[in-house]
């Protein structure tokens, strides 16, 4: 199965509040709660093409109402300064006293809609005020015996300076002392406002400070919380985690910890925030299933739709981690980067659709899209700690207009939607639903025929492969030109050869996404001939 993954952050997506008060509290502006993500909501997504659904925020994290404000970022804070590994965060319960429950009711009806449920985990660092009051009986906190008097210690779990935390802006009333090196590697008492000053470094017995010595024999205090933490987990019906920034955290780590998860859930799946190419055949070899492709698929696409960088150049991209392309997950946006349609990016999320299609039918490999993106979401409110910075906050608390109007308060409808936004998201529906259905994507080989293009095919602007599987052809050709082109493509001999291919003197073929038919040749000597709108891009489905 190729997995298709819908991001969502709960506090958003289930928000109807349309205050929209810059930097407003919870009681101004509203938040999300997990029981308004209802079977009708899930059904939706389910329908819009998603395999997977990824949970953001779901553990309990630091926010202002209940941390010193000073070291939280915005009134909701970030959710990747976590407070407690075992909680569920309060903000987005109706009965708190029951948000365990709530988030084990959501994962069953995420089930019942056919979504299997993805959660963040987040090894590499915790918010400076982090303490468990929900960790099982007898489970040790982090950090609760740790000598402080030790900058480094295999048997801490933070590291320590031997000086007070005294960041370089105002930390009211917060006192720490020794300080403790931030999320971000830090290694330092006076962190700046562009640092991770929220969080503290995990310790994985890894000597920073020492020139990177590993000291794990015997294993680390904290490889067996974080263990018990994923298996904690597990065991209320996840089926993956989202590893942030697990680069940050030692390969001999995930070695040990993921093939124990693995032992008692064998389909456990885990994903890896991984920025560097030269350490993804490293973590694969860890044990992940798939890694983000940032630095190169993502980087290019984005370049080629808001910078004219040429499109042939996504040969490459794909090319560089060929031997690995079945385990890297594609996406055009989630919570860190700028929206498609923002001013950042290129204004219209319609103008990304040939990018998208390149996302979700270049590989086998998974896809991704984040709450909004198939509404043309824009990003461009000013909402608080993050400003206005093309992005949808995970800082603020916060209504966003495109899933408001989709959402109709619960409804689900798209009631709301303007035109632009209906015809944007039936073309999300009806890729996603290709991308998931058609084995020609889902277990076929791909054909890359732009090196055999030549006149009546501009590189720098059209792109043009084949995904085969047993008898099923189909032919995808785009067009990311800002105007409409006649594209002659050619199917060169060695694909013939390659794919086991026939020719013939005319075939029928029917775009998946508008269900137009098309009669062509399907030969060496006769290039098939296309009209193709601005942005746009067709799917072929050969017949026979």
């Amino acid at each position: 199965m190729k997995p298709i993954i819908y991001q969502l952050l709960p506090r958003t997506f289930t928000n109807y509040n349309e205050t929209r008060r810059h930097a407003g509290t919870l009681q101004e502006n509203g938040c999300g709660t997990l029981n308004a993500i209802t079977p009708k909501a899930l059904r939706a997504i389910r329908d819009l093409g998603a395999t997977h659904v990824w949970y953001t925020g779901i553990i309990r994290h630091a926010t202002a109402q209940y941390n010193t404000p000073s070291i939280v970022k915005g009134k909701a804070g970030s959710p990747y300064a976590i407070t407690d590994y075992y909680d569920v965060h309060p903000d987005l319960c109706e009965d708190k006293r029951r948000r365990m429950q709530e988030f084990t009711e959501l994962v069953e009806r995420s089930h019942q809609a056919k979504l299997d449920v993805i959660i963040d985990f987040v090894p590499n660092h915790v918010a400076r005020e982090y303490h468990s009051t929900c960790k099982p009986r007898g489970v040790e906190d982090l950090g609760e015996n740790d000598n402080p008097q030790w900058a480094f210690s295999p048997l801490n779990n933070f590291y320590y300076m031997n000086e007070p935390f005294y960041p370089q802006f105002d930390t009211q009333d917060y006192h720490e002392e020794p300080a403790r090196a931030t999320g971000n590697d830090c290694f330092t008492a006076q962190p700046s406002k562009n640092d991770w000053y929220e969080t503290i470094k995990l310790n994985y017995g890894v000597f920073y400070q020492g020139g990177g010595e590993q000291q794990f024999d015997p294993i680390p205090s904290t490889w067996y919380k974080m263990l018990h933490i994923l298996l904690f987990w597990s065991s209320k019906g996840v089926d993956g985690f989202r590893c942030d920034m697990a680069e940050m955290v030692p390969q001999a780590f995930w070695s040990w910890v993921i093939p124990q998860v693995k032992e008692q859930y064998p389909n456990m799946l885990f994903i890896a925030e991984v920025y560097n190419p030269n350490l993804y055949r490293n973590y694969l070899s860890a044990g992940f299933d798939y890694l983000y492709d940032k630095v190169g698929m993502y980087d290019y696409l984005r370049g080629v739709t808001s910078k004219n960088w040429a499109v042939e150049g996504i040969t490459l991209q794909w090319q560089a981690v060929d031997d690995i392309r079945d385990h890297m997950l594609y996406f055009l946006e989630n919570h860190d980067e700028q929206r498609i349609a923002s001013g950042f990016f290129c204004g219209r999320g319609m103008c990304a659709e040939p990018a998208m299609i390149v996302a979700a039918t270049l590989g086998t490999n998974p896809v991704m899209i984040y709450a909004g993106q198939e509404l043309g979401e824009k990003g461009m409110d000013a909402e608080g700690f993050s400003g206005m910075d093309g992005k949808t906050t995970i800082f603020d608390y916060w209504g966003v207009k495109s899933l408001q109007a989709w959402a109709n308060h619960g409804k689900f409808d798209g009631a709301g939607l303007s035109e632009e936004q209906r015809d944007l998201r039936h073309f999300y529906r009806q890729l996603l639903r290709i991308a998931r259905t058609e084995k020609a994507i889902t277990q076929g080989e791909m054909y890359d025929l732009v090196y055999a293009q030549a006149g009546g095919f501009n590189k720098h602007e059209q792109y043009a492969y084949i995904r085969k599987y047993k008898s099923q052809l189909l032919l995808v050709v785009l067009n990311f030109d800002d105007r409409q082109c006649d594209i002659t493509v050619r199917i060169p001999q060695e694909a013939f050869e390659h794919l086991q291919l026939s020719e013939h003197d005319i075939v029928q073929a029917t775009d998946l996404l508008t269900d137009t038919t098309y009669t062509f040749p399907l030969s060496v000597h006769t290039p098939i001939y296309l009209t193709l709108p601005a942005w746009k891009g067709v799917i072929l489905k050969i017949k026979n």
